[in-house]
């Protein structure tokens, strides 16, 4: 894997893996290491894996930007803001709406900006250690880096307001009640869950699972009619496909499909 200012990143058998790796500094987004994060995005992204896992090092997944960064800052605060932003929130979008199925392990708490890296896979695993702290109104800040969109999203817009307005810890039972996480393990078993799960789906039918995300990401604020239509082109596409070919064939044969992801 390929290290870059505390972010490592590498696609290996399908499988895009995206770690960041700042343990000593609680994994917190320094300038530098948004920048690597973003080259890590758009890499990872180049060579079209079939799924891919974002997780941190140590005891902490990720404690936000880093405040000695921003007190340093001074009155450029507002400019440090946008240099890290105009280059993240692209990033993390082209990451979100890819057609790779995207785990998030989150390994540990969760704070500011790490909040929304945290939340923004479609499949969300955490540590039993696991807190979201979302910090920003506790230092007079608003969010970023998709920590209001991603929180509202699981949890709904008037939960999401309220946690975003108190700041208090949420452990990781309560962010599993309330959907901001999808499944909740020990510490010591999390690493060993992400990897099943993101090769089971590096596996899978992956243009199937590229259909499912558009389709399901923009349900939403889509007509019922564009919707049906959609389903169908998407349907109609998938029906001539090799992997539509194969998985009927195994089930027929009572046996596990060999998908290609074409």
């Amino acid at each position: 894997m390929d290290t870059v200012e505390g972010i490592a990143w590498g696609v290996r058998d399908d499988i895009g893996r995206i770690v960041l790796k700042r343990p000593g500094s609680a994994n917190a987004l320094t300038s530098p290491s948004a920048r690597a994060l973003v080259r890590a995005i758009d890499e990872v992204l180049e060579q079209k894996p079939r799924a891919i896992l974002l997780t941190g090092e140590g005891k902490t997944f990720c404690a936000g930007g880093d405040i000695d960064e921003f007190v340093a800052a001074g009155e450029r605060l507002p400019e440090l803001v946008n240099e890290i932003l105009d280059g993240l929130h692209p990033a993390l979008l082209r990451l979100v709406t890819s057609p790779a199925p995207l785990v998030v392990a989150v390994n540990g708490p969760a704070g500011g900006a790490g909040v929304g890296l945290a939340l923004c896979g479609d499949f969300v695993l955490a540590a039993e250690s696991m807190k979201l702290r979302t910090g920003y109104a506790a230092i007079g800040l608003s969010p970023d880096a998709g920590a209001s969109y991603f929180l509202s999203r699981r949890v709904g817009p008037v939960r999401a307001q309220q946690w975003l307005m108190l700041s208090d810890p949420i452990d990781s039972q309560r962010c599993l009640a309330t959907g901001a996480v999808d499944a909740v393990y020990p510490d010591a078993e999390l690493a060993a869950a992400s990897e099943a799960l993101v090769a089971r789906l590096a596996a899978g039918a992956s243009a199937t699972f590229a259909g499912i995300k558009a389709l399901c990401g923009g349900a939403p604020g889509r007509l019922i009619e564009e919707h049906f239509a959609m389903e169908q082109r998407l349907l109609h596409e998938r029906a001539g496909s090799a992997d539509a070919r194969e998985g009927v064939a195994a089930f027929v044969a009572k046996r596990a499909p060999r998908f290609t992801g074409r």
